[in-house]
């Protein structure tokens, strides 16, 4: 799709670039001015070719972007998958603490709570 895009895209130049020349030497080649006739077909070919370029620049764009989301995608459900791996992990080491060990262990220096009534 990158390869057809780009024949467009420098057919379009040079569709534009030949027609520029034709017109600025066309008085020196046959001695008078261009019919209006043939000024609006050059230019509504040159339309065709450009919205044909325009075309395949947009669905090559457009194909881009579904396979960048595709992607990202994939990386969010790997990211997801990660997590789960690493939490399963932590929390079977969690689980396999001895009983021994008491978890109620408060560091701080400050006293639980009390309720009066």
């Amino acid at each position: 799709m990158k390869k057809i895009n780009s024949v467009f895209q420098l057919l379009t130049a040079l569709f534009f670039g030949i027609g520029l020349v034709y017109f600025l030497t066309y008085e020196k080649m046959w001695g008078g001015t261009p019919m209006t006739g043939e000024v609006v077909s050059w230019l509504l070919a040159g339309l065709v070719i450009y919205l044909i370029t325009w075309g395949t620049n947009w669905g090559y764009t457009s194909s881009l972007n579904s396979r960048i989301k595709k992607i990202e995608l994939e990386k969010k459900d790997l990211k997801a998958l990660v997590f789960d791996l690493e939490r399963g992990e932590k929390i079977g080491q969690i689980e396999k603490k001895p009983e021994g060990i008491k978890d109620d262990i408060e560091p701080s220096s400050i006293k639980p709570r009390e309720n009066f009534k």
